[in-house]
């Protein structure tokens, strides 16, 4: 008799086993051996959101056989020493990106990274300026912050999970789609879930006071059905995002702003570093483009050279 089999979605990865939601239930799931070395280069082969093939094994219990091929996936360095990468989910509607300016500070060279990394794989991603009621103490940088990225291209909500700014939009946004909410340790994004979706057993975590740093909350990515419609993919706090796969030649196709001015330089192959008649730094020095930006993208081209050693 032909072993028992479905198709199902993986809904949480704890490393060792899965979650697979198959008809409303949830299915403990293994990893087949075999998978494993298919995804040489990534330290997770199964990742949430995966559509996944289960099959019962002589003893009864059920093991992920295949994958489904992902419409899209975020991706980022396995770590600062690793040629490996990490992916943290597939299959996703729409990323928001959750950030803040105190308490902690989000660096926006990881922001940049995220958004870069979301543009190239094709993710839709909004920006959620979380514990705005602290920002706009400097209401300075919260239209610095504003200015920056909206110029840029990208929808930036202000929002504050325990005043309940923004809480509603956040929660239009959700309704009917699978959406990845994501960001460093301490910007808030457990406390945003259970005030967009009361009930749900999300913990919240406090602030470290002697390096007010977050303390890690979520320990694996969880994706998480809502009333309303929709998933949510809960993430780990991620401390630095690393990119892979992203050739030079490519990656100011992924800043918007710098798509724009593209067809002015002089040539074809411009890198935006040195070359005369750029009309990417020609926009920098103008101001059309944000010097944040700028050292962003110089930074990436920096450290992607010395992977390429």
């Amino acid at each position: 008799m032909a072993a028992e089999s479905f198709l199902g979605v993986v809904v949480r990865s704890t490393g060792s086993w899965y979650e697979v939601m198959h008809d409303s239930q949830r299915v403990q799931c293994r990893i087949r051996g075999k998978l494993r070395l298919k995804g040489v280069r990534s330290t997770n082969p199964v990742v949430v959101g995966d559509v996944v093939k289960c099959e019962a094994d002589e003893q009864g219990e059920y093991v992920i056989s295949a994958i489904e091929p992902r419409r899209n996936y975020i991706i980022r360095r396995a770590s600062n020493l690793s040629k490996e990468s990490h992916i943290i989910a597939s299959n996703i509607d729409q990323a928001l990106l959750v950030v803040t300016l105190f308490s902690p500070e989000t660096a926006t060279e990881f922001i940049d990274r995220f958004l870069v990394t979301c543009e190239a794989y094709k993710v839709p991603v909004t920006i959620l300026l979380a514990k705005i009621d602290l920002a706009r103490q400097n209401p300075e940088a919260v239209e610095e912050f504003h200015a920056i990225y909206e110029s840029a291209g990208y929808r930036v909500i202000e929002i504050s999970a325990t005043e309940g700014d923004g809480v509603e939009q956040v929660r239009d946004m959700l309704r009917g789609r699978t959406t990845l909410l994501s960001g460093n340790s301490g910007v808030g994004k457990s406390t945003l879930v259970a005030a967009v979706e009361p009930g749900l057993d999300i913990r919240t975590g406090e602030i470290s006071q002697s390096h007010h740093k977050g303390k890690h909350t979520t320990t694996f990515s969880t994706m998480y059905p809502l009333a309303e419609g929709g998933y949510i993919i809960d993430t780990p706090g991620i401390k630095g995002f690393g990119l892979i796969d992203i050739d030079d030649a490519e990656l100011a196709h992924y800043f918007p702003e710098m798509m724009r001015f593209l067809p002015e330089c002089r040539f074809y192959n411009c890198s935006h570093t040195h070359e005369p008649h750029c009309a990417v730094v020609e926009a920098v020095k103008s101001g059309e483009i944000a010097y944040s930006r700028y050292e962003s993208y110089l930074k990436i081209m920096d450290e992607d050279d010395k992977y390429r050693k």
